[in-house]
């Protein structure tokens, strides 16, 4: 089957292919491209015209078409321009998962200004500190995170402050989002360079600080064409080692139209960049979830005949283990899986038997690489259930030993990639992004190897992350505020396996002599000071000095491997 695979790849990926690939040279590297890929998501906004009386957006008993959606993102977008906002600005959207988000989104776009995406679960410093970074000329909120933000609003002075869906009287200077959507005029005529950053996303970083992820135009427009290649080549490959004797007959009725469940934030690139970016281009509807919740979900799918779920794994599993799952007609989903987390193998297998139409599928990626590196789906993640896929065809990829060194074929080693959708670097880090990319090289942090049909399987990570429900959380951040505790004198926090969520964050702490520390008072200490995804939910106190290598640094797995979580605090 991997035969045919690799010939539909080539058919595809050749000169004059749907897919061609080409090489340009950015900054003086060497990065490969898909040829007929749009020049920047502004190219993708505008196309979308055409989709015309479509549903585009649907939350609740709302509705928005095609057609409105531009009216909306043109008058917005005029706003925008008369104040002064255009290439090379930024404008921060701080909202859950309203329309709205994506309005502001392509608006912004439109303006050839870059979108700033804030984590929605932030609290006030964390808002602060991404906008004294970013210095925003706009900033978008909704209630929640305006109540957060007005504490810090000190932080960017010159910043105008738009609200969206806030009841009673505004804070002084603040501009509600019906002006922009009721003002008149029309799109501003800019020119996007394709390596401009189109938006950034903070991803946790190693120094207890997020870093700004600055991902460009090129960059996502690949990964729309990347996803588009994944779906297409995997189904082609089946139809073939299937043949006409076996191809399911057609069915009895219209294939229901593209329809995609919004399940996981928008500021981050599952959603925003996978499932929007992909959506919108295709003419699909967009359906927004107010918070995940399976039994709801379920009525969505039936209700708005929704065709695709792509979130964190919990979610599909949540979805078929549901009580309720046969009441709902799910007969128009074709696709159920996601990102963000390994899709476990029995999942995998539950996925294809529990839903009849719809088949598994996953694709590994990251923030820095504006969406996926690998993608698998159908037979071949059946037949493949622990690998994440081969790396789509505009990346380079490399298997590397701590000294950067290529590692013998069939050994592990730290998965690096390069190609269009890597992005141009961190905002005001030069350091950082030296670190992570070289010569056009991304470090993934990722430890992986490669079979002989090229698929990738990740093993183990590099670096010292956990990943809960989908949500990075670097433990060098858990750690910094824990040890701000005057009665801690270590600690070392690590990841603790979790079937719902993938992961728990887990800490072992040794208390200062003669302290009387305990995990209530330690999680009293976390709420204020990190995000509630962040807080451990595991404290170990240890009455002995943590164990230490020769360099000093925590043995976390050791520690992992011998602290039951039973015993937690």
């Amino acid at each position: 089957m991997y035969e045919e695979l690799r010939a539909v790849w080539k058919e595809l990926t050749s000169k004059g292919g749907p897919f061609e690939i080409e090489t340009v040279d950015v900054r003086g590297i060497p990065l490969k491209t898909y040829a007929s890929a749009p020049a920047s998501l502004l190219d993708v906004w505008l196309g979308s015209a055409v989709h015309g009386d479509k549903d585009y957006l649907v939350y609740e008993s709302e509705r928005w078409t095609f057609n409105e959606a531009h009216r909306e993102v043109a008058s917005a977008a005029a706003w925008l321009a008369e104040r002064g906002v255009g290439p090379g600005d930024h404008v921060a959207i701080a909202l859950r998962n309203y329309p709205e988000w994506m309005l502001a989104y392509w608006a912004t776009i439109s303006v050839g200004a870059t979108v700033v995406g804030m984590n929605a679960w932030w609290l006030s410093d964390e808002i602060a500190y991404a906008a004294e970074d970013s210095k925003p000329k706009v900033m978008i909120v909704d209630s929640e995170r305006l109540e957060r933000f007005l504490p810090v609003r000190g932080s960017v002075p010159e910043c105008t402050l738009v609200v969206v869906r806030v009841e009673g009287p505004l804070p002084e200077g603040a501009v509600p989002w019906s002006d922009l959507r009721e003002h008149s005029g029309s799109l501003p005529e800019v020119e996007i360079d394709p390596e401009s950053d189109a938006c950034i996303f903070y991803t946790s970083g190693t120094t207890g600080r997020p870093k700004g992820a600055q991902l460009t135009h090129r960059g996502c427009v690949n990964n729309i064409f990347s996803l588009a290649f994944a779906n297409l080549s995997f189904a082609a490959a089946a139809a073939r080692i299937r043949g006409p004797e076996e191809s399911p007959p057609a069915p009895a009725t219209p294939a229901a139209p593209l329809a995609l469940l919004v399940v996981t934030p928008l500021f981050h690139v599952t959603a925003n960049n996978c499932v929007a970016h992909s959506a919108t281009l295709a003419g699909g509807k967009l359906v927004h979830m107010y918070k995940w919740e399976p039994g709801a979900a379920l009525g969505l799918i039936e209700s708005e005949r929704i065709t695709s779920l792509s979130g964190v794994p919990v979610m599909a599993r949540e979805l078929i283990a549901h009580p309720d799952f046969d009441k709902y007609d799910t007969s128009t989903l074709k696709a159920l899986g996601g990102g963000g987390a390994q899709l476990q193998p029995d999942l995998v297998k539950k996925i294809d038997d529990s839903v009849k139409t719809a088949r598994p599928g996953t694709g590994y990626g990251m923030t820095e690489t504006c969406g996926i590196i690998t993608s698998i789906s159908g037979d071949f993640f059946v037949d493949k259930p622990e690998s994440a896929g081969p790396a789509m065809p505009v990346y380079d990829t490399r298997l590397v030993d701590a000294e950067g060194n290529d590692v013998p074929a069939g050994e592990v080693g730290e998965l690096w990639v390069r190609g269009s959708q890597v992005i141009r670097g961190y905002l005001n880090r030069p350091e950082a992004t030296s670190e992570s990319i070289t010569d056009g090289w991304l470090h993934t942090g990722d430890i992986a190897r490669i079979d002989d049909d090229g698929f990738i399987f990740i093993v183990d990570r590099a670096k010292d992350m956990v990943i809960r429900g989908g949500e990075n959380i670097y433990c060098a951040e858990v750690e910094t505020v824990i040890f701000d505790h005057d009665d801690v004198a270590e600690c070392a926090a690590f990841g603790v396996e979790d079937d719902r969520l993938g992961e728990e964050v887990g800490v072992a702490v040794t208390a200062r002599a003669g302290s009387d520390l305990s995990g209530d008072s330690l999680r009293a200490h976390c709420e204020g000071r990190l995000a509630r995804h962040k807080i451990p939910r595991y404290f170990w106190l240890q009455s002995e000095p943590l164990p230490k290598n020769a360099s000093g640094k925590f043995l976390k797995r050791q520690l992992r491997d011998e602290l039951d979580p039973k015993d937690a605090v």
